[in-house]
C-alpha cells in the first residue's frame, strides 16, 4: 500500500452536525438487517447521542462478552458517512468465529457494545482519483460498499468500476444494491463473479476472476486508482492479475478483513539459541518478565511465553493490542491500528513492535 499524504481533504460530514473523531463510549444498536443466509447489517449509534466522523473505508474494533472473557475484532463501517445518525458494520457469521457469532445471536435493537476507532487508511480519501476500480471477494466487499455509497452519494463525477466474486449468488452481499447501481447510476458499473452453483439462468461471470475477464469487464484498468479487499488468496492471485494488466503498483491498494476469527493453534516455545540477541520485557502489571528474541514481536514473544495479552489481527490494523511503553524503544511497523498522536503519547502496538532494548510495558 502506497504511503499515506500529509494533507488530506476533511472527512464528508453533514456541517450542521456536532461530530466527534474518536469513540468513548459505548454503541447502541437500533436495527438488524439480514442480508444473506449468513450475513447480517447492524445499524449502530453512540449511546451519548453524538455523532462519529469517519473516512469510508475505515473500521472499528467492536468487544463483547463472551463466556467469562471479553474479545475484540475489527468490522469494517460499510454505510457512508454523509448518513449523520448512526452508521453500520455488515458482518459474516464464521464457523467457530466467537464474536462474529455472539453478534448475531445477541445484538439486537437496545443491545450495547463496547467500540473504539474508527481506524484505517484503506480510503478513497487517501487517493482521489477520477476513475477507480474496486476489486472484491465475500465480506471484502464492505469498505468498497462505503467507498461507494460515499461517492454515489456526495454526486462525486467518479467513474466507479465494482467487480466482486462470491461463491453462489446466495452469498452476493449487497446484491439488489449493487443491481439498482448499475442499472441506475451513471458512474457505477458493477461485474459480479460466482465461482460455484450459479445455474443455467445466472447472468454473470463463473468461475475465478481471469486476466481475460477482468480486461473484458474494464479494458482501462491501467488509467484507475485500484481498491482490493478480500480473503489472502483472493489477494494475492489479484495482485498478480493487475500486474499481468500493467497497472502500477503504486495505484494499488489492499486491506485484509482476516482479523483472526478462527481457532489459532499453540506456538511453539521460544528457541534458546544462544546466537540469537534477547531482550527482557517487563510486563508491570501483570509482574511476569519474559525474553524478546530481537527481530520478534513482542505480542508472539508473550504467546510463546504462554501468556495471553489482548489482541486481534495480530496485524497492526486493529489497535486491540495498544499498550503504554513505560520505558525502552521499539520499532514498530503498524498497518494504521495506531494514531500519531498516540505514539508521541508512548503507546505502541504489542503485536507490530519488536524491542530494541528492555522494555517495560503497561500490561
Amino acid at each position: 500500500m502506497t504511503s499515506t499524504p500529509q494533507t488530506l481533504p476533511p472527512p464528508v460530514v453533514d456541517p450542521t452536525t456536532a461530530y466527534r473523531d474518536e469513540l468513548d463510549e459505548d454503541l447502541v444498536c437500533v436495527g438488524v438487517e439480514r442480508v444473506t443466509h449468513d450475513v447480517a447489517s447492524f445499524t449502530l449509534r453512540p449511546s451519548g447521542g453524538s455523532r462519529l466522523r469517519f473516512r469510508p473505508g475505515q473500521y472499528l474494533t467492536l468487544t463483547v462478552p463472551v463466556g467469562l472473557e471479553e474479545l475484540s475484532r475489527c468490522y469494517t463501517i460499510s454505510s457512508s458517512p454523509l448518513r449523520a445518525d448512526s452508521f453500520t458494520v455488515t458482518v459474516k457469521r464464521v464457523p467457530d468465529g466467537p464474536v462474529s457469532n455472539w453478534l448475531h445471536d445477541h445484538l439486537r435493537p437496545g443491545v450495547t457494545v463496547r467500540a473504539s476507532g474508527p481506524l484505517g487508511v484503506f480510503s478513497t480519501d487517501h487517493h482521489p482519483a477520477g476513475k477507480y476500480l474496486f476489486l472484491s471477494a465475500g465480506s471484502g466487499i464492505t469498505p468498497l460498499m462505503s467507498m461507494t455509497r460515499t461517492l454515489h452519494g456526495c454526486g462525486s463525477p467518479a467513474d466507479i468500476a465494482f467487480v466482486h466474486s462470491a461463491r453462489t449468488p446466495e452469498d452476493i452481499i449487497f446484491r439488489d444494491e449493487l443491481a439498482h447501481l448499475d442499472a441506475c447510476s451513471p458512474t457505477v458499473r458493477v461485474t459480479l463473479v460466482c465461482e460455484e452453483d450459479a445455474g443455467h439462468d445466472w447472468p454473470g461471470l463463473r468461475g475465478r476472476l481471469t486476466l481475460e475477464a477482468l480486461l473484458g469487464a474494464v479494458p482501462d484498468v491501467a488509467e484507475r486508482e485500484v481498491f482490493t479487499c478480500g480473503p489472502p488468496g483472493y489477494r494475492e492471485a489479484v495482485r498478480t492479475l493487475l500486474a499481468e494488466a500493467g497497472v502500477e503498483p503504486a495505484r494499488c491498494h489492499e486491506e485484509s478483513y482476516d482479523l483472526g476469527e478462527g481457532t489459532q493453534g499453540e506456538l511453539p516455545a521460544v528457541s534458546q539459541d544462544p546466537t540469537v540477541r534477547t531482550h527482557v520485557v517487563e510486563l508491570a502489571r501483570t509482574g511476569r518478565s519474559l525474553d524478546c528474541p530481537e527481530g520478534m514481536s513482542v505480542l508472539e514473544a508473550a504467546a510463546r511465553a504462554g501468556l495471553q495479552l489482548p489482541s486481534s489481527c495480530a496485524e497492526g490494523v486493529c489497535g486491540t493490542c495498544k499498550s503504554d511503553l513505560v520505558s525502552g524503544s521499539v520499532d514498530m511497523d503498524h498497518a494504521g491500528g495506531i494514531r500519531p498522536r498516540e505514539i508521541a503519547d508512548g503507546k505502541i502496538l504489542l503485536c507490530c513492535s519488536t524491542p530494541r532494548e528492555a522494555l517495560v510495558i503497561d500490561a
